[in-house]
């Protein structure tokens, strides 16, 4: 377990210290982890609705931080590279991001081309039944796109890297917190990028 916390530490910290300079995207972060962890609660009440606050708020919050709001130039604390931070990315890169996304559209797309879904839902009658046929669909590529980066890092590295990054994936809301609650206010002092040193990121 020792081990296991260790690995936990080290994913945590390299997602901050390559991914996260942008006080935009820490406040965003933050606004994501604390609907995120309204949706935490919702998934106990109202799955569907759970899906829907995650995706359509925690979900575009924390991406739009990272597509539009990071710097992607040659990073001088940490001596690398965008290419190199996309490459060496633990989790879902911006590549794979966009396919992610591009499934998130496609699922209510499909819904309205095909209101059954080929068979497995009764044809929606009213917004809200589409609207929560969404959430449900949602909720699916959540969960599977969880359990797919987790089981595709057991065999790029190994089982043990898999489940620790599934465990920051599901933990991240309450760390984020922890993180970022002082970007806002960082934010409205007019610093845009968090001030680090070289020691700030070894």
């Amino acid at each position: 377990m020792q081990e296991f916390f260790r690995q936990l530490q080290v994913q945590r910290w390299d997602d901050h210290r390559y991914y996260h300079h942008s006080r935009i995207n820490q406040t965003l972060h933050l606004i994501s982890a604390l609907s995120f962890l309204v949706a935490y609660v919702l998934l106990f009440i109202d799955p569907a609705m759970a899906a829907l606050v995650a995706w359509l708020v925690s979900m575009t919050t924390r991406q739009s931080g990272h597509f539009f709001f990071e710097p992607r130039g040659y990073d001088e604390v940490n001596q690398a590279t965008h290419e190199y931070k996309e490459e060496i990315k633990v989790g879902y890169n911006l590549r794979r991001k966009v396919v992610l996304l591009a499934i998130w559209v496609a699922a209510p797309v499909a819904l309205v081309l095909d209101p059954t879904l080929l068979g497995y839902y009764e044809a929606h009658t009213s917004l809200e039944e589409l609207a929560r046929h969404t959430g449900e669909l949602w909720l699916a590529l959540g969960v599977g796109g969880l359990v797919f980066r987790t089981v595709h890092l057991f065999f790029l590295k190994d089982v043990m890297a898999g489940l620790v990054w599934a465990t920051k994936i599901i933990t991240d809301p309450f760390h984020d917190v922890y993180l970022y609650h002082k970007a806002p206010l960082a934010l409205l002092r007019g610093e845009l990028i968090e001030r680090r040193t070289a020691d700030h990121a070894a």
